[in-house]
């Protein structure tokens, strides 16, 4: 129970730094692009994540093409094609809409998990699982319905909307996959590594100039944002996901990535100022008490195989 509980809550706490994320971006976008932001953070992380890749590097030799593919899906697709989808599904459609149809992500996760990983729903999921979507939509957009009709829903940035949740909900599925036979440290490791190839493709296709102050302080600043926000919300927070997501189901790790948007509110409340409405409040109320019930499950572990966890007794825990 207790190691069932502990990996749980690293997925929740890794999750939950992404939410934070925003305190790092707001300087960063008056000087730079978002590709570019993202493409120095992954330099960042390639530094640092490259010498525990070649401490692990004998790992890689258990790997098959499948594996490979495991690799490229979360790397290149969760990663950086994931994100210029929603970008542009901003750009193309109505923001709402945009929002709205990217609660499809874990029902995404759930049903690849389910196809490709064979897995069952733990007990209870079946009521957890839309009670917690109930309180990320309070807290997304309260009580009111945002759209004014279906035409809103069916265009062009609902599409890219759509595709960029199949793509995060894959890549905890194949994260699943990967940590069957890689420590935790190597998937975050090879994660950032291979995602460099195809963001430094982006930038040379997306051409963006660089428009960086030349004062040493504001300089300053920005270097000491971009290396925050890669050792925090990208470094830590994939250690403690992968963590926690090789002893966990992929449909349970979905759940518990919902700790996101509550910490998005508590940033927009605390930093930026942001009023927080009763609505909210409750939506707050119904992730965290589905993240707690879920916790408590017995079968919401899986098995894995890799060596970090391998010690761990299968069950009753599992």
């Amino acid at each position: 129970m207790q190691q069932r509980n502990h990996t749980f809550w690293l997925i929740v706490i890794g999750a939950a730094f992404w939410g934070a994320t925003p305190v790092f971006r707001m300087l960063l976008l008056d000087s730079m692009t978002s590709t570019q932001i993202v493409l120095i953070e992954h330099i960042v992380l390639a530094l640092v994540t490259a010498p525990i890749l070649y401490a692990h590097r004998h790992e890689l030799a258990s790997l098959n093409w499948r594996d490979v593919g495991a690799l490229l899906f979360i790397s290149w697709g969760g990663s950086a094609v994931a994100s210029l989808l929603f970008t542009q599904g901003l750009t193309y459609g109505d923001m709402n809409a945009v929002l709205l149809l990217q609660k499809v992500q874990p029902i995404a996760a759930i049903l690849l998990a389910r196809v490709l990983l064979k897995e069952k729903l733990p007990k209870q999921f079946s009521f957890l699982f839309p009670l917690a979507l109930v309180g990320t939509y309070f807290l997304t957009f309260g009580f009111s319905f945002p759209l004014n009709g279906w035409g809103e829903v069916i265009n062009v940035g609902s599409l890219y909307s759509l595709g960029a949740a199949v793509l995060w909900g894959g890549a905890t599925v194949m994260g699943r996959i990967l940590l069957k036979k890689l420590q935790f440290e190597t998937v975050t490791s090879l994660r950032f590594l291979l995602a460099l190839p195809m963001l430094v493709l982006l930038y040379s296709i997306s051409r963006d100039a660089w428009t960086l102050p030349t004062e040493a302080t504001a300089l300053t600043m920005i270097a000491v944002n971009l290396l925050i926000s890669a050792l925090l919300p990208g470094l830590l927070s994939m250690m403690l996901y992968y963590k926690g997501l090789g002893t966990m189901k992929a449909s349970t790790a979905t759940l518990a990535e919902l700790s996101f948007p509550m910490t998005g509110l508590l940033v927009n409340w605390l930093v930026f100022q942001q009023e927080v409405t009763f609505a909210q409040m409750i939506g707050f109320l119904l992730i965290w008490i589905a993240l707690f019930l879920i916790s408590r499950q017995k079968d919401a572990a899986s098995p894995v195989q890799n060596g970090t966890v391998s010690s761990i007794p299968a069950s009753p825990t599992r």
